[in-house]
Order: structure tokens, then sequence, then C-alpha cells
């Protein structure tokens, strides 16, 4: 028994094992600890979090290379079972192989980043974190009303950016175009109603109007992109029963609801102040009572019941 213990306590392979094992623990540690000390250290959040993660992902390749450092002797003469191994592998892990290739895609091709509002694979959210296998999203929407958060976390597979279309509400253009549409009673002032929402527009607009056209030309100078109006719009349309007015504009997507809020109060505040001039129109039905339906019999009772008896 002592002899085998010997054996093992001075056999070179148990030695390098043990000496890998300790490598990866003490990176790992000084790894943990690093981000610790680096979270304490940077206030500013994405600062924070690009950091911890450089950190992290550092930690991870000192450890391989500490591994094939202690192994590199035993590795020469592993190359054609390596290669049979990893194509059996490549086989088993495909799906694994496709997440780290998505997060390679990610990184490099500039996808989306912590913090980009996105749509991926049918879940609409806002990036919280990426790892090598998975995104994980806070999302938005599905039983909540308007761009609001759930509660749910969602983590999605990198491979996915393979197979489905990205949307990124926030790249490199932060802002939507969105529509509120007003509908007016005929017989108001249309031409005051139309002045009216494009002072609204213009002021409701104006703390970021300069932030959209400088996103925009990076977005032309970028693209092969149309050079588009990002002013608000205000079109006109007659219908049957309404004049319909038709606000376009450009927000940030972070306050669509907000802005749909806010124009609404104003216009409604507007209005009341127009003295019946403008008058907002409504779907309306009106309950008519039908007609009296009045039925005389001719002949009395003894001619009722003789044709009673006749039949």
């Amino acid at each position: 028994m002592n002899e085998t213990v010997r054996n093992l306590l001075f056999d070179p392979t148990v030695g390098k094992i043990v000496s890998a094992a300790l490598a990866v623990i003490v990176v790992l540690t000084l790894s943990h600890l690093l981000q610790r000390y680096v979270s304490r250290l940077i206030s500013a959040t994405d600062m924070r979090y690009r950091t911890r993660k450089f950190i992290n992902l550092l930690g991870y390749i000192v450890a391989l290379f500490a591994i094939t450092i202690v192994f590199q002797d035993k590795l020469r003469g592993l190359t054609v079972a390596f290669g049979v191994a990893g194509a059996g592998v490549a086989f088993a892990l495909q799906e694994v192989i496709a997440s780290v290739a998505g997060w390679i895609a990610i990184s490099v091709g500039k996808f989306y980043a912590p913090g980009d509002r996105i749509e991926l694979a049918g879940i609409k959210g806002d990036v919280i974190d990426i790892t090598i296998l998975r995104t994980t999203l806070m999302e938005v929407g599905e039983w909540v009303n308007g761009d609001l958060y759930s509660g749910r976390i969602v983590r999605v597979t990198n491979s996915h950016v393979f197979k489905e279309p990205v949307y990124n509400y926030s790249g490199d253009f932060p802002f939507l175009w969105d529509e509120i549409t007003l509908p007016v009673r005929y017989g108001s002032d249309w031409k005051l109603a139309r002045t009216m929402l494009r002072g609204l527009v213009e002021e409701v607009l104006v703390d970021y109007a300069n932030q959209v056209r400088d996103s925009w030309k990076k977005m032309v100078h970028e693209y092969r992109i149309e050079d588009a109006n990002v002013e608000p719009m205000i079109t006109l349309r007659a219908t049957d029963n309404w004049i319909e007015f038709t606000v376009r504009y450009v927000v940030d997507y972070r306050k669509r609801r907000w802005m749909k809020d806010h124009l609404f109060t104003r216009i409604l505040e507007e209005i009341d102040k127009s003295g019946n001039q403008i008058r907002l129109a409504s779907a309306t039905f009106e309950v008519v009572p039908g007609s009296k339906l009045d039925v005389h019999l001719s002949g009395g009772k003894d001619s009722f019941q003789s044709d009673q008896k006749s039949s």
C-alpha cells in the first residue's frame, strides 16, 4: 500500500495534473479578486461591465495557456488522436460550436452590444449580458403594453444570429419613427388644427432634434441609405366620418410610450383652449325607434267563429 502511494506521489503524470490544477485555481482566483476590485474602483456601469468581462476572458485564456505549458510534452504525440476525437466532439457539440461562432460574430460584426434593445429569436428586450454561449435579455412587452419591462430574464443562444434576423432598436441610430392619429370633426378649423399640431410637435421634440439630425448624418455616411427627412411631418386625410391628421416624428426608442402620452396631453390642453374651433370626432351610433304598425281585422266575433268552422 505504501509502495502504491509512493509511486503515485512520484509519478510524473500525477505531478503534472496537480501542477495544472493548482495553476488553474490560482489564475481563476486572481481573476475573481481582480474583478471584485474593479467593481469597487470603476463607477461607470458600462465601463465596469466591459472591464470585468475582459478580465474574466483573460483569466480563462491564461488558465488554458498554463495547462498547455504543463502538458506540452504529452500533446506532441497525441496529434492524430486529437484530430479524430475533435471530429466526434465537433459533431456532438455543433450547437455549442455555433454559439461560440455566434459570440465571435456578435463581438466582431457589431450585431449588438450590452445596453442595446434588440429582438432576437422572437424575444424583444434589452441586452444585459453576453457570454460565449448565450445572450441574456431583460424582456420587454409580452403581456405588458408599451415598451416596458415584463420582469422576465431570457437567455438566448448566440447561434440564433445565424438563423434569424436580428432587430436592433438602438444600434447606430438610437431613434425610431412613430405616429399618432387625431380625428377632427368636419366643420372644425382644420387649418388651426394643423398649425396647433405643428407647434406642439416642435415644442416637445426640440430637446433632442439636433441629436436626431447628427445621428442620421452618421448613418448616411456609414451606409448606402438615402438622406431621409427626420423632421416632424403632419399629413391630412379626409375620410367618410372625419378629418384624420397623422403626426409622424422621430423619438428616442426608450421614450416612445412617454412621448405619446405627452403629445396627447398637450393636444387635449390646446383643444380645450380653442373654444370649440377644433373638435375631436368619434364613431357615434344612434338607435332610431321603429315605426308603429296597426293591424285592423274586419268582421265581428261571429264571423271569426264561422270562419273557423268552415275551415
